[in-house]
């Protein structure tokens, strides 16, 4: 990965995480399949000057999809839960 844009792709707003990051400073990130937690707590200290505690990461599996008579599956994905240390935050609503 050359850019760290690349790795974080968008962050996940959900009841679930927003309750996250107002009680635990803990946010949630669309982030590369390939990338690995070094990658991301690197990206993600660039991109919002703030300092990682920690990075989990989950692998999203495909599901499959049907359309008539053909057969998919969807997209596989990876999500990054992102721990912040204390005095740091990031502004999400801009």
């Amino acid at each position: 990965m050359n850019n760290y844009r690349d790795i974080i792709k968008a962050p996940i707003i959900t009841e679930k995480s927003a309750d996250l990051a107002q009680n635990h400073n803990t946010y949630v990130f669309s982030v590369a399949v390939n990338s690995n937690k070094t990658q991301i707590k690197q990206a993600v200290e660039k991109i919002f000057d703030v300092k990682v505690e920690s990075v989990n990461t989950i692998n999203v599996k495909p599901r499959k999809k049907r359309v008539g008579r053909y057969t998919g599956l969807t997209n596989r994905k990876k999500k990054a839960i992102v721990t912040l240390k204390e005095g740091s935050s990031i502004e999400l609503n801009k």
